[in-house]
């Protein structure tokens, strides 16, 4: 498979050992939505489905086994340990470079950005982080059906990741979790973004 060093029967049989079953079918359905995704806005197809499938290849590994690889390899900050939802994140990335190979930048930038994000996207980055919230294999269908709609408006990237970030950040409240600073910076750029395009047209 281009961007890899393994074939793509070898990537999914170790997916299939080191994921669970609903894991290793949301990243199937992320590679396929990256791909229908990066048709839309003209990016590399190939290395959109390579970027989808490994986007979550730790996310199975236990909290001890992801604090290990990013205290022995990893520069995190610190406000990105607040949850450990999203260690597997910068970790996916490191496995993506060093257990496959992987070593095109936007992929593994792709990778490692695709739950929190960050204030400077590039359009094949925000495809990834998009494709692995309405990927239709798990995700809500109808929230999928309106990011689509969103997105085929004009400057509908930047607007279906404030979508995202609004839900996330109302989801977050709800439970009483803390919020990351970066969310909320990326939540204000893209607003800053999205009403600068609409007050001009």
């Amino acid at each position: 498979m281009d961007y890899t060093n393994k074939n793509k029967d070898e990537i999914l049989s170790w997916m299939k050992e080191n994921l669970s079953q609903e894991r290793y079918i949301h990243c199937l359905g992320t590679a396929d939505c990256a791909v229908e995704l990066a048709k839309q806005f003209g990016e590399d197809e190939t290395k959109a489905y390579v970027a989808g499938l490994l986007h979550d290849c730790a996310k199975c590994f236990d909290t001890t086994k992801l604090l290990e690889i990013i205290k022995e390899n990893l520069d995190v900050d610190p406000n990105e340990m607040m949850n450990y939802k999203t260690l597997h994140a910068p970790v996916s990335a490191y496995c993506a470079q060093n257990d496959f190979g992987i070593c095109e930048d936007e992929i593994l930038s792709a990778i490692r950005w695709h739950t929190l994000g960050k204030t400077e996207m590039t359009t094949f980055e925000k495809i990834i982080f998009l494709a692995d919230k309405i990927e239709p294999n798990t995700r809500d269908l109808e929230y999928r059906e309106k990011i689509l709609e969103i997105l085929k408006e004009e400057n509908g990237l930047n607007k279906a990741l404030l979508k995202c970030y609004r839900e996330t950040i109302k989801s977050l409240v709800k439970r009483e979790l803390k919020i990351c600073p970066l969310t909320i910076e990326i939540y204000n750029k893209l607003l800053d973004i999205t009403n600068s395009k609409e007050s001009k047209q």
